[in-house]
């Protein structure tokens, strides 16, 4: 019987419960895969280039048979490898779907059919997607053309948005961290403690799949609203795709306003931890916005020991940086809402937002 292939509607509804195998190259699934999907590469980068050599300079069937060369010396640990990710990923059977395992190359050919064929001739209950990964990248580019519910969480630097989004996702409200899912926090200190940032593609498919999430997520409390953080297009070397930006920027803005000095704390104990050496060198790449002489006095305070000052210069920057953008929105007062927040507490001023946005609608 014929493995069935599956259109990606499909087969990422069934992803959510069950093992996604992608079985392109290691060099392809490092650049981007789907998330949550293991790699169980067929050939490894070098294999795949020889394949793809001789596919293109001798024939069909002579790449046919270079590749089963490499594939059948692997099939057994290919078998056992898999037996054991079923073993400890224990996917979730419903009445309507059985325990299953997807498969997927990149355009839905010869890899994941050889693949699924194996372990179907195993024993599993297996399906390929169609089209492969390339027609994922299709469905992931084309959630961003969708029309959403968002509301922007405002604030100049050290208002605490992102631990004001935590605070609403732990809640039940629906929730995307931009910034957790490019592994850097947007400033110059972006980089600071973080993992290195995933690349273009793998962060437009990691925004597009949390999107998918989102729109079958509970409405809590009548606020359907996906709340996300106030950013720059730009967030480290990654870019926020073109019209989900455009949707956040004309989404109603819900501004954290906190007093300077309070911000001036938390963004002293959120990056004071970090060496001297690394600040210096955030410092240093923004020095030619900053200025000469302001760049010169952050160091030196720095070097003194003296994170509070150093601090300042640097946040009074970040907020004339945060006005201008905040400004360059069109119908600006029709968006923005302020929160007015007297401390740092994160709970309490979650719940003003809260407050805040329930009155606005």
């Amino acid at each position: 019987m014929a493995i069935q292939k599956l259109g990606i509607e499909e087969f990422l509804q069934l992803a959510r419960l069950n093992l996604v195998l992608d079985v392109r190259s290691p060099g392809e699934y490092v650049h981007a895969h789907i998330p949550g999907a293991y790699n169980l590469p067929l050939f490894t980068d070098e294999e795949r280039k020889v394949v793809g050599t001789a596919y293109k300079q001798q024939s069909r069937k002579i790449a046919i048979q270079i590749g089963l060369d490499y594939f059948g010396v692997k099939m057994r640990r290919m078998v056992e490898e898999v037996e054991s990710l079923v073993s400890s990923f224990k996917p979730v059977a419903t009445t309507e779907n059985q325990q299953c395992i997807l498969v997927q190359c990149w355009r839905g050919g010869m890899r994941s059919a050889g693949v699924a064929w194996l372990l179907d001739l195993y024993g599993f209950k297996v399906y390929t997607l169609s089209g492969g990964y390339k027609t994922y990248r299709q469905w992931a580019r084309m959630q961003f053309d969708k029309p959403y519910n968002l509301s922007i969480v405002g604030g100049y630097t050290g208002s605490g948005k992102t631990g004001v989004l935590d605070v609403l996702q732990d809640t039940g409200r629906k929730v995307i961290d931009l910034e957790g899912l490019a592994n850097h926090k947007g400033s110059a200190f972006g980089a600071l403690g973080e993992k290195p940032q995933p690349t273009q593609e793998m962060f437009e498919n990691l925004l597009a799949e949390k999107l998918f999430e989102l729109q079958g997520a509970p409405v809590v409390s009548g606020l359907e609203d996906i709340f996300i953080e106030d950013e720059s297009q730009r967030i480290g070397v990654l870019n926020i795709p073109n019209n989900f930006w455009n949707q956040m920027r004309k989404s109603p803005v819900l501004f954290l306003d906190i007093p300077f000095e309070e911000r001036l704390i938390y963004l002293t104990e959120e990056y004071g931890k970090f060496d001297k050496a690394s600040i210096v060198n955030a410092i240093i790449r923004i020095q030619k916005r900053l200025g000469g002489l302001e760049t010169k006095l952050a160091i030196n305070y720095l070097l003194e020991n003296d994170h509070r000052e150093c601090f300042r210069i640097l946040l009074k920057y970040y907020d004339k940086y945060y006005e201008k953008g905040l400004h360059n929105r069109e119908n600006l007062p029709a968006l923005l809402n302020k929160v007015i927040c007297i401390n740092g507490d994160i709970k309490k001023n979650t719940q003003k937002l809260i407050d805040e946005k329930a009155i606005a609608q």
